[in-house]
């Protein structure tokens, strides 16, 4: 029987570990093309569903009518991903799926309507990654020294763990997406096109690449005050970006086989890394001042920490997990991105009073030229049981930003907890939000609450 499975091939691994990407991984459908399972096929597939009701920002309506707080129901991802290690040292990598699909928007591009594909139906499925990968330097060929050259589709950014963070294991619900500072604009859903190189020294682990970003085409607003000017994403021919990530590993050491960082261990190991990054892309945003064009170089910076430490004895572990950050964003004179994840509402033009100005629905200042300051911390709670039905981990978060848009920054917080039933593999992740809503650029913002419960599933 044994070898008969091994010609076959399939088999469902353990799930003990939870860290994506990694040789201690423990989780996905396994085809193995040899018998000794280092040539192999991995198949990974997962779904996080959401339950939200949100307190709409001033001068929002959902479906032609006016509302203060909605319902809303959606597929936030919605993925496959497949990876083969056709030799020791070549690797291919596809990841495509869909995102943001919700009830009135997220459907078929060009579309709306009560059609085959109106309102939310049918939405576009896309790759995320596509690259292939070879091991120049394997680990052990040259002391400590590794090193693998890619090209492709990748998620080989820079700049901090978050910006490669895996979205099967974050700690909070979901990303606080400023951490993806190009999102689906100069990149594809944080990716660009490229070519990579990644490797270890030791405990000493680098990402680096080299990228032509997608073009952008956004008109900036032509105004007579240079001070008032407003740079907007704007690159025609696009310049290389060069992006990379540098991170200490004082304790265990994390495994680089994918891109996607951890976002909890869950006690599995004992992990306190230190990093820094960065991404520059020259001449990336325009203003406009007095018809004359002006280009800015995009220039972002980060460091930051990661720690994820068990705690107690084996029956009753409990752990720690913990991240902080500082971003430096230089995008141009004021520059200002305003996002809301799966936004369900449109403006009304018929509101009066002062409305958003970010825009309608839970739309805020996300990204901009500035600084913002994130940290995360949460605690794996311990179970009595051998085999607990559920392990809770409680966690909350706290973002600063202080954007040249504006004349006052903005904090806001999340807190919530998991239900963990199988790991990250089956969980349930329950989560308040505030988020900051300037009706004024020159005041201080007032603030708007989201509540999400997430069910995911991933094998």
């Amino acid at each position: 029987m044994k070898k008969i499975l091994t010609f076959i091939g399939l088999a469902l691994i353990s799930n003990s570990l939870y860290s994506q990407g990694s040789p201690d991984y423990g989780s996905g459908l396994k085809l193995n093309l040899n018998q000794q399972g280092d040539k192999y096929i991995r198949f990974i597939l997962w779904d996080q569903f959401w339950v939200r009701n949100t307190e709409m920002n001033p001068g929002s309506m959902v479906g032609g009518e006016p509302t203060d707080n909605s319902w809303s129901l959606g597929n936030r991802r919605l993925r496959a991903l497949a990876y083969a290690q056709i030799s020791k040292r070549y690797m291919i990598l596809a990841h495509f799926g869909i995102n943001n699909q919700t009830f009135i928007n997220g459907g078929g591009s060009g579309t709306s309507g009560t059609g085959g594909y109106g309102n939310g139906k049918k939405p576009q499925m896309f790759f995320h990654d596509a690259w292939n990968e070879y091991a120049v330097i394997l680990p052990g060929e040259a002391g400590k020294f590794s090193l693998s050259l890619g090209a492709g589709l990748h998620y080989y950014m820079g700049l901090s763990r978050m910006t490669m963070a895996s979205t099967l294991n974050f700690l909070t619900v979901d990303s606080p997406i400023f951490t993806w500072p190009l999102i689906d604009n100069s990149d594809q859903f944080a990716r660009q096109l490229g070519m990579f190189a990644k490797g270890k020294y030791g405990k000493l682990e680098y990402r680096f690449s080299l990228n032509k970003p997608f073009a952008t085409d956004l008109i900036p607003t032509n105004v007579t005050d240079p001070a008032k000017a407003v740079a907007v994403d704007n690159n025609g021919n696009p310049n290389f970006s060069k992006a990379g990530y540098v991170e200490y590993q004082f304790l265990d050491e994390e495994s680089n086989l994918l891109p996607f960082k951890v976002g909890s261990y869950l006690g599995t190991k004992k992990v306190f890394n230190v990093g820094a990054g960065f991404y520059h892309q020259k001449d990336g945003t325009r203003t406009s001042v007095n018809s004359n064009i002006e280009k800015h170089d995009i220039t972002l910076v980060a460091v930051d920490a990661f720690a994820d430490i068990p705690l107690g004895n084996a029956k009753n572990k409990m752990a720690v997990s913990a991240y902080a950050g500082y971003y430096n964003y230089q995008f141009g004179p004021n520059y200002i991105r305003n996002l809301g994840i799966m936004n369900i509402a449109a403006s009304d033009p018929n509101f009066i009073g002062e409305k958003a100005i970010a825009g309608a629905g839970n739309l805020q200042p996300t990204i901009g030229t500035g600084n913002i300051i994130y940290a995360q911390a949460g605690l794996l709670l311990p179970s009595q049981a051998e085999k607990p039905k559920i392990r809770i981990q409680p966690f909350a978060a706290y973002t600063h930003k202080n954007f040249e848009a504006f004349d006052k920054s903005s904090s806001q917080f999340d807190i919530g907890a998991n239900w963990f039933i199988d790991g990250h593999h089956a969980k349930i992740t329950t989560q308040y939000s505030t988020r900051p809503v300037y009706t004024n650029p020159m005041e201080s913002p007032k603030s708007k609450g989201e509540f999400i419960v997430q069910f995911q599933i991933y094998l």
